[in-house]
């Protein structure tokens, strides 16, 4: 047997926070070598916070990442452990983002990553440079470049995030040249539904390239981006470690690593194709760390054997149901969002949601109120502030909804009129229009937004709040929104969020958690109360009409008349003028309003679509309708 404990430690980062991330690290290195961990993962660009985007750009940045994994390296000198960390570095004039190798106080490797990301949120290829194949260079003295490594327990092969993301990787030739044990460092932005598609990506690895991989994911939120942390541990393609998401901390497991080496030789196909390969390529080359200079400590470590004590019969498995599963993975996503960015800024005493009394809302506070209460578990509501500021077309059920929710959460909650500030603010517009001009019912129904957006900024200035923006996507998605007015705030929790799914949540919390304000939102029709009797999908659509032609517009990019056949075949009960008269209105209000979203604040981003201009879709703000709704 060769026996070696592998741990994985997800880090909550801050970028440009360099010292305070290695020290987070730091207290987790200590207490990995403590429990007798062998080699240690933690994640993609640790050290500085992942992404930098251009503060990469910046030459101290990157030196200050120097000095603080040489910090790193002097704080666990004493450790009978490899540490493999994040690190971004500047050579030759280049920026690369690396796996650092850490053993016995030294930096003994940096492995560069290769495959890199610039789709969707990623822009890795705009300011980083990727390494190459046998790729062999010294920075500041240290092997830079296409390595494994070889220790007293056996042969290592860094690699960093997307380096797997692809069966083309460098997986393949450095299990080939002798590597054992893959270790990949990652910053694996989360989607709804990614878990899977990693777990399943990174077991296939395992198996076609007969190593033992361990994978590690940063947690926490940055800007908009959200990263769920966990990690795996496949040997061959066994499950061996499947570490708990969205926290901070560790796992660890014990491998016997001649297993690996057992497989490999009972596996001809392995073996043909590692011959096959061997004949046209040269071997990575291998940094050898003589155990004279550094050794680990492994004579304490057991065996992995089932905890359910048989080595034939599957373990015990929890069911959780998919609705469950779906729900609870969105609003930990998005309540770890909220906190991240309301702590990692460091300017916020609280935080400000204007209550509707709607959906859109209610949701948003409670999302604000769940990480509130992993954080002041014992008064949640004392970090949160709601404002409810009717006009003369709120109604009474919606003040009382937002309310009871208040005084349910124990929320501090003011009422504060807008009437008398619309009668002065129509007025004012008169008096700024020529002859023959009249104000709109549209323009009346915005200067009730924007009243309530401008008294929740005075609010923000002057308590030092966190004013949080409640749209949803659909409505966001065909300009169903004030620029000025409810499109304000400093984050944008929901925005990524389709109203069916706000609906979906909100229904899912009110069976989980009832609450009577919850309740009373919910029983009546959403609408924003601008205007008399108004009902948000008599003015657009129905949203489960409207969600559909988003997807397949703007998701699946297909043309109005194939959205328009699908979305027939999906909803038999509607008529084919009515479908035809909903894509048509969905297309040409979808493509009129991007305009409006560049206005719209920073975003959390939860899935491969979201309306975020820096992100997943760009669109070019003047565009016309004319290629998808051409005259018949």
């Amino acid at each position: 047997m060769r026996l070696v404990k592998i741990g994985l430690a997800s880090v909550n980062t801050t970028v440009g926070a360099t010292h305070a991330n290695v020290e987070r690290a730091l207290r987790f290195a200590e207490q990995m070598a403590a429990a007798g961990v062998t080699v240690a993962l933690y994640p993609e660009q640790m050290v500085g916070g992942y992404p930098p985007e251009d503060l990469i750009q910046w030459d101290g940045f990157v030196e200050d990442q120097w000095r603080a994994l040489e910090h790193f390296a002097r704080a666990t000198r004493q450790q009978a452990t490899v540490h493999v960390l994040g690190v971004a570095v500047a050579h030759q004039g280049l920026r690369y983002g690396c796996a650092a190798v850490v053993a016995g106080g030294k930096i003994r490797g940096l492995v560069p990553k290769e495959k890199l990301p610039t789709y969707s949120i990623y822009y890795e290829g705009r300011t980083f440079d990727r390494g190459f194949p046998y790729q062999r260079d010294l920075h500041r003295g240290v092997p830079f470049g296409d390595f494994i490594f070889r220790f007293d327990f056996g042969v290592i092969a860094p690699e960093v995030c997307e380096d797997a993301w692809t069966a083309e990787c460098p997986m393949r030739r450095r299990v080939y040249s002798g590597a054992e044990l893959v270790l990949n460092i990652s910053g694996s932005a989360f989607r709804v539904g990614t878990d899977q598609t990693r777990r399943e990506m990174l077991i296939t690895r395992a198996a076609d390239h007969q190593c033992t991989l361990a994978y590690v994911n940063l947690v926490g939120g940055n800007d908009g981006l959200l990263f769920d942390g966990g990690g795996f541990v496949f040997q061959n393609g066994k499950p061996m470690l499947d570490a708990q998401r969205w926290r901070e901390g560790w796992e660890a497991v014990t491998v016997d690593l001649d297993r690996t080496l057992r497989l490999r030789s009972e596996n001809t196909t392995w073996r043909q194709d590692h011959a096959t390969w061997a004949t046209t390529h040269p071997p990575v080359p291998t940094i050898e760390i003589a155990g004279s200079e550094f050794r680990t400590r492994r004579e304490a470590l057991s065996y992995p054997v089932p905890a359910h004590g048989s080595f034939f019969l599957p373990g015990p498995e929890k069911h959780v149901p998919a609705r469950t599963r779906y729900c609870e993975e969105v609003l930990d996503a998005l309540a770890m969002g909220v906190g991240d960015y309301f702590e990692k800024n460091r300017v916020f005493t609280s935080i400000g949601v204007a209550l509707s009394g709607g959906r859109d809302s209610l949701l948003t506070l409670l999302i604000a109120h769940r990480w509130a209460s992993q954080k002041k578990p014992e008064a949640p509501g004392s970090l949160l502030r709601a404002f409810y500021m009717p006009s003369r077309y709120s109604s009474a059920e919606t003040e009382k909804a937002a309310r009871t929710v208040c005084e349910e959460l124990a929320v501090p909650f003011k009422i504060l009129s807008i009437d008398a500030a619309f009668d002065r603010e129509l007025e004012a517009v008169r008096a700024m229009l020529q002859p023959g001009e009249h104000v709109t019912p549209l323009t009346e129904q915005n200067i009730q937004a924007r009243l309530r957006g401008q008294r929740m900024w005075s609010w923000s200035n002057s308590a030092g709040g966190l004013f949080l923006q409640t749209g949803n996507m659909s409505e966001r998605a065909v300009g169903y929104t004030t620029v000025g007015g409810d499109l304000e705030g400093a984050l944008a929790v929901i925005a990524n969020l389709p109203k069916t799914v706000v609906m979906v949540l909100l229904d899912y919390l009110q069976e989980v958690h009832p609450l009577e304000g919850i309740r009373l939102v919910l029983q009546k029709p959403p609408g924003p109360e601008l205007a008399p009797n108004q009902v948000g999908e008599e003015e657009l659509m129905p949203f489960r009409v409207l969600d559909a032609c988003f997807h397949l517009f703007a998701d699946e990019k297909l043309l109005p008349e194939e959205v328009a056949q699908i979305v027939g075949s999906m909803f038999p009960d509607l008529t084919e003028d009515t479908v035809q008269g909903y894509v048509t209105r969905f297309v040409r209000m979808f493509l009129t309003s991007i305009y409006k979203w560049v206005q719209a604040p920073l975003s959390l981003h939860i899935g491969n679509l979201d309306l975020d201009r820096e992100r997943a879709l760009q669109l070019p703000v003047v565009t016309s309708t004319e290629w998808a709704l051409k005259k018949k």
